[in-house]
């Protein structure tokens, strides 16, 4: 089983920290704060979560970014090249309290990204989800709760669907970067809030 970090300890990092532990699966939790601040949280998630540094987190197989869009910058700087391991891109450029959308360049923000995590595999994946949603039974309707993911390495999309797969969801792969990140982006995307089940 690969190694997790998650960067980011909000409502969708602890989300996908939640999923995990329900099944068993290791990671390490971090945020701006450090460490120590994590204890409780950690502590209310399970056992098989961890609470490390933001290089801890950074330097798993599989690493989930999971950020307020305007601290992504700061919460990835100065990170050692990651070197081909997959970053999981659980962003959205919109934030809390506003939502007011960020302003891209008319580029995906995916694509911007992917600039922050030289080396990175990047897929994109557990962003269009409300975070109850993520953390809850996939099990919904008598079907599996859907997961979108897009990506442009083969592999790398493998290994996040095995993942999905894992944990319950049922993943449908909405192919490249260029397309699939678009369609699950939240703002302007078509497929982010949607609740969608997949039966049989």
């Amino acid at each position: 089983m690969p190694s997790i970090g998650i960067i980011g300890a909000g409502n969708i990092g602890r989300a996908i920290a939640t999923a995990l532990a329900r099944h068993g699966i290791a990671a390490t939790l971090s945020n701006s704060r450090g460490p120590e601040s994590l204890k409780d949280v950690v502590t209310g998630i399970g056992p098989t979560i961890t609470a490390g540094s933001r290089e801890d987190a950074a330097s798993r197989d599989i690493v989930f970014v999971a950020v307020n869009w305007s601290k992504l910058p700061e919460a990835l700087a100065g990170l050692p090249n990651f070197g081909g391991r997959i970053v999981v891109d659980a962003n959205n450029p919109i934030e809390a309290p506003l939502f007011r959308p960020a302003d891209l360049g008319g580029r995906a923000s995916s694509e911007i990204v992917a600039e922050l995590v030289p080396g990175a595999r990047l897929v994109k994946a557990f962003n269009h989800l409300q975070p109850q949603l993520l953390a809850g039974d996939p099990a919904a309707e008598g079907g599996r709760r859907v997961l979108f993911l897009s990506g442009d390495d083969a592999d790398a999309k493998a290994q996040v669907g095995a993942l999905i797969e894992r944990l319950g969801f049922f993943g449908i792969d909405l192919g490249p970067l260029a397309l699939g990140a678009r369609l699950v982006q939240f703002p302007g995307g078509p497929l982010p809030a949607l609740n969608l089940v997949r039966f049989g």
